[in-house]
């Protein structure tokens, strides 16, 4: 009972993860300034990453908690490049 309340909530989190990409990329693509954006682009890396998480803990594979890993750490680091962007028009000083 436990295992299959467990599969349905992980199967229910990646239905709303999935969603929540989809939000996120119509936000990207109609989004009215740049700052929406990257704001959309955010939470579609996020959402991205649970969801890889998720399927990871559904197959018990570690390689997807890597790759979630890797995700997290360029998402975060293409996010402050893009602020940085916005804020003085120049990444590299």
């Amino acid at each position: 009972m436990n295992t299959l309340i467990l599969a349905l909530a992980i199967t229910a989190a990646q239905i709303i993860l999935g969603l929540a990409m989809g939000c996120a990329a119509f936000r990207v693509m109609r989004g009215p300034r740049a700052q929406d954006r990257v704001l959309g682009l955010d939470a579609l890396y996020l959402a991205g990453m649970l969801l890889l998480l998720t399927y990871g803990i559904q197959t018990g594979r570690t390689l997807f908690f890597e790759g979630a890993l890797v995700i997290a750490l360029l998402g975060f680091a293409g996010t402050v490049a893009f602020a940085k962007f916005l804020m003085r028009g120049e990444v590299i000083e």
